[in-house]
């Protein structure tokens, strides 16, 4: 019974972790760029009363006995399908249609990546997020340009005056990963590689790698489902109810075994 009491924590345990996940792909079903996560569970060690396989006679095996002591939470996986785009009319708001990440040069000179293209000019007129971390390769807009337009392979021109035709300011790359579900998610819509991950592979969009293109004038919003997590939501909490009961009923099945003694 003591047994059934910690087993049914550790699955209480793992209901909390999944009902926080749930909560963070909700409280970010609104943040442009925005990759939901699933938890991942796996049953702990296992006490083996009768060991599998074992022999009860010379012609027979035993199936074995053996009791499980709970689960616990494995792994945080980050769902990597494409969410809805929303018309902003911005002109340095960027979406990506496929596959990659832009990439942004952090303070600290590291490199992050991002899905979210909510761009603008710093007083410098260099294209930065909206934490002022400078988009790579670093494309700087003069004051006077106008007619800016980013083509879906991220070639970047615009209107110069004095000049007759458009002046190419530069040209977006983007990054890819072998695993992107491996990433690193560090706050700030930003995502730093991991050895799961693998190293970032850098193309122009819609290259031989397999880039995605990009849509100028709009955002891709968070790919989460509300309601998939609404369900979720209620699953976790059932199950989290029912692990209490177990230990409510532990606890009764010890008390009557108390009363037995005295």
């Amino acid at each position: 019974m003591i047994r059934a009491l910690y087993t049914a924590a550790s699955g209480m345990s793992a209901q909390q972790a999944n009902l926080d996940t749930v909560a963070n792909n909700l409280a970010n079903s609104a943040t442009a760029g925005f990759r939901e996560r699933r938890l991942q569970f796996q049953d702990m060690i296992y006490q083996n009363v009768i060991v599998p396989g074992s022999a009860e006679s010379p012609q027979t095996n035993s199936a074995g006995l053996q009791i499980g002591l709970g689960t616990k939470s494995a792994a945080s996986e980050v769902i990597m399908t494409q969410g809805d785009f929303n018309a902003t009319g911005n002109t340095l708001d960027l979406a990506i249609q496929g596959s990659g990440f832009f990439q942004v040069s952090r303070p600290d000179g590291t490199i992050a990546y991002t899905r979210a293209g909510s761009f603008h000019r710093n007083n410098q007129g260099t294209m930065v997020t909206s934490d002022g971390d400078t988009v790579l390769p670093a494309i700087t807009i003069p004051s006077n340009a106008t007619n800016l337009t980013i083509s879906q392979y991220g070639i970047v021109t615009a209107t110069i005056p004095g000049q007759t035709a458009a002046a190419q300011l530069g040209t977006i790359q983007l990054a890819t990963f072998v695993n992107p579900g491996g990433l690193n998610s560090i706050g700030g819509n930003l995502l730093t590689p991991t050895d799961s991950s693998g190293n970032a592979i850098t193309d122009v969009p819609g290259g031989t790698t397999g880039m995605g293109t990009l849509e100028q004038g709009g955002l891709e919003n968070s790919n989460v489902d509300v309601v998939a997590e609404f369900v979720q939501m209620i699953l976790a909490q059932r199950a989290y109810e029912s692990n209490s009961k177990v230990v409510h009923v532990a606890d009764d099945m010890y008390s009557q075994i108390n009363g037995m003694i005295r």
